[in-house]
């Protein structure tokens, strides 16, 4: 979300082109050590950056059992919230959670046999856990403001989410942009004085084929939105 920092200050500033990739690298995903993955045995960090930032296992030691079924809800979208919060309370009431394989066996016992039998009930755990960690929402809605101060006139920018949270703050981010004016609705016309930045490329999200899911499963979830902002001709 700091990318603006980066921008040759000699140069303009403006961006012609940019493509965010919201989700998470499958190099750090697939690495044991990094404490992404419920399938491999590994320390329960789950930091983008592990130079700073509380890991997963802090956060497990002390948050609180309805904070953890908010978390559970909000970012992983947990049917089984209350039924998994309260197991990880009970387990580390008897020893700290710190491994990968230890949580993912917590969060298997806690659910329907139904749920295990349909894939992985650990998944959306780590994920709402991954999300908390790295602050993602946060620096998802920094990214959005500071987008419209680099792009360049008939600028695009492609940003893909892999969370249906992200695609609702993306969609009505470009919204926003399109649309920016919040004159009431009754009024003939706008005294805002907000001007449109630019359109959307598509009402609609672009996902991926059957093909590249088969080829790629984590595609699966994968949304793309597109904006151009305002050139000449638009």
């Amino acid at each position: 979300s700091d990318f603006p920092a980066w921008l040759d200050p000699g140069d303009l500033g403006r961006v012609d082109g940019l493509l965010a990739d919201l989700g998470v690298s499958s190099h750090q995903l697939d690495r044991d050590q990094r404490g992404f993955s419920y399938l491999k045995e590994g320390p329960l960090d789950m930091r983008m950056d592990q130079s700073q930032g509380k890991t997963a296992a802090d956060i497990l030691a002390t948050i609180s059992q309805d904070s953890l079924v908010a978390l559970l809800r909000l970012y992983g979208e947990e049917s089984y919230a209350h039924a998994i919060a309260s197991a990880i309370i009970r387990r580390r009431e008897e020893r700290p959670i710190t491994t990968t394989l230890d949580l993912a066996s917590i969060v298997a016992s806690a659910v329907p046999s139904k749920v295990r039998r349909e894939g992985n009930p650990a998944r959306k755990t780590f994920q709402a856990l991954r999300m908390e960690v790295n602050r993602e929402q946060e620096e998802l809605a920094h990214l959005l403001i500071e987008i419209p101060q680099v792009m360049a006139p008939g600028g695009r920018v492609a940003l893909i989410s892999f969370h249906s949270l992200e695609d609702r703050m993306v969609k009505q981010a470009m919204r926003r942009w399109q649309d920016p004016c919040d004159c009431p609705r009754d009024f003939p016309h706008c005294i805002c004085g907000k001007k449109s930045l630019g359109r959307q490329i598509s009402s609609k999200p672009l996902e991926a084929s059957p093909e590249e899911v088969a080829a790629n499963p984590r595609a699966r979830s994968a949304k793309l939105r597109v904006f151009e902002f305002k050139g000449e001709g638009l």
